[in-house]
């Protein structure tokens, strides 16, 4: 009975009268998610090129609503797993994108690793199998032939080419490190995006977090252990005035954010503004 519905709905987008087909447009919105498959059905079958038009618009809003919701759904259950809020980001340029693929390929990992992990090996040497697995065995790496490509904020494609920038490189990285249990975090550098291994067994003041990392990954140089003296270095480097923020482990919002914003300077520097309105919608979901 639903899909007749939606059909019969689906049918009046052929109307004249643009009040009707606004109507009708935003009944199908509500429909959300199940009007999709409809809608497609649709779009196949007819050979006017206005209607396929109006069709088009419908579907691409009704994933993009859904991306919001999602998002929105995960900040409000605490933003635990990094990989879940990047996904949904994702699907703000390929809405049909699954999670349980791109999670299964962070699982291969995982596996891969855990076998060699023990809790006999000190935090040192769990990052080397950790860097191994990662960069030498799955061949993930910086992507310097097209840094500002939009496809290296993209998980989807970050894993599907192996290739990426800083914060999306992280985001395998401590997706990987939150299935194996292991206390990294990311830290929100300026001009670029590290991790910090804090020590588990001796956490200290709040006020104080610095104390209790251990020390810092480079994901963006193939997982590159630094220590507080080279951040300071780079600070330096950078013409940067040094902040907290710089060494501590920030939220996992805050790693959405800098996704977020990545994506939104990568389609300004490509020359395709269109899409900056939508990233906007999702850093007001992220930053509220």
């Amino acid at each position: 009975m639903e899909n007749k519905e939606i059909k019969a709905i689906i049918a009046l987008l052929d109307d004249p009268d643009r009040e009707v087909v606004e109507v009708v447009s935003d009944t199908l919105l509500k429909k959300g998610v199940e009007a999709i498959p409809e809608l497609e059905k649709a779009w196949e079958s007819t050979l006017d090129e206005r209607i396929q038009e109006r069709l088009e618009d419908i579907i691409q809003q009704i994933q993009f609503n859904t991306a919001k919701q999602n998002l929105l759904s995960w900040i409000k259950t605490g933003a635990e797993y990094i990989l879940e809020g990047a996904f949904f980001v994702s699907q703000f340029q390929y809405p049909d994108i699954k999670f349980e693929k791109i999670n299964g390929e962070i699982e291969k990992i995982r596996k891969d690793i855990w076998i060699e992990i023990n809790d006999n090996l000190t935090a040192l040497e769990k990052v080397r199998i950790l860097n191994y697995f990662i960069f030498d065995m799955y061949r993930f790496s910086r992507n310097q032939a097209d840094f500002y490509s939009p496809q290296n904020c993209y998980l989807n494609k970050v894993i599907e080419t192996r290739k990426g920038n800083p914060i999306s490189l992280a985001i395998i990285y401590l997706a990987v490190s939150y299935k194996l249990g292991l206390p990294i975090y990311g830290v929100n550098l300026p001009k670029n995006f590290i991790l910090a291994y804090k020590n588990e067994y001796n956490l200290k003041d709040p006020d104080q977090e610095e104390n209790d990392i251990l020390f810092y990954i480079n994901p963006y140089n193939n997982g590159a252990v630094l220590g507080k003296r080279e951040i300071d270095y780079f600070i330096i480097q950078q013409q940067l005035k040094p902040q907290k923020s710089f060494y501590v482990p920030c939220s996992n919002r805050d790693i959405i954010i800098r996704l977020i914003n990545n994506l939104i300077l990568s389609y300004e520097k490509i020359g395709a503004p269109e899409k900056v309105p939508g990233l906007k919608e999702l850093l007001d979901i992220v930053s509220a």
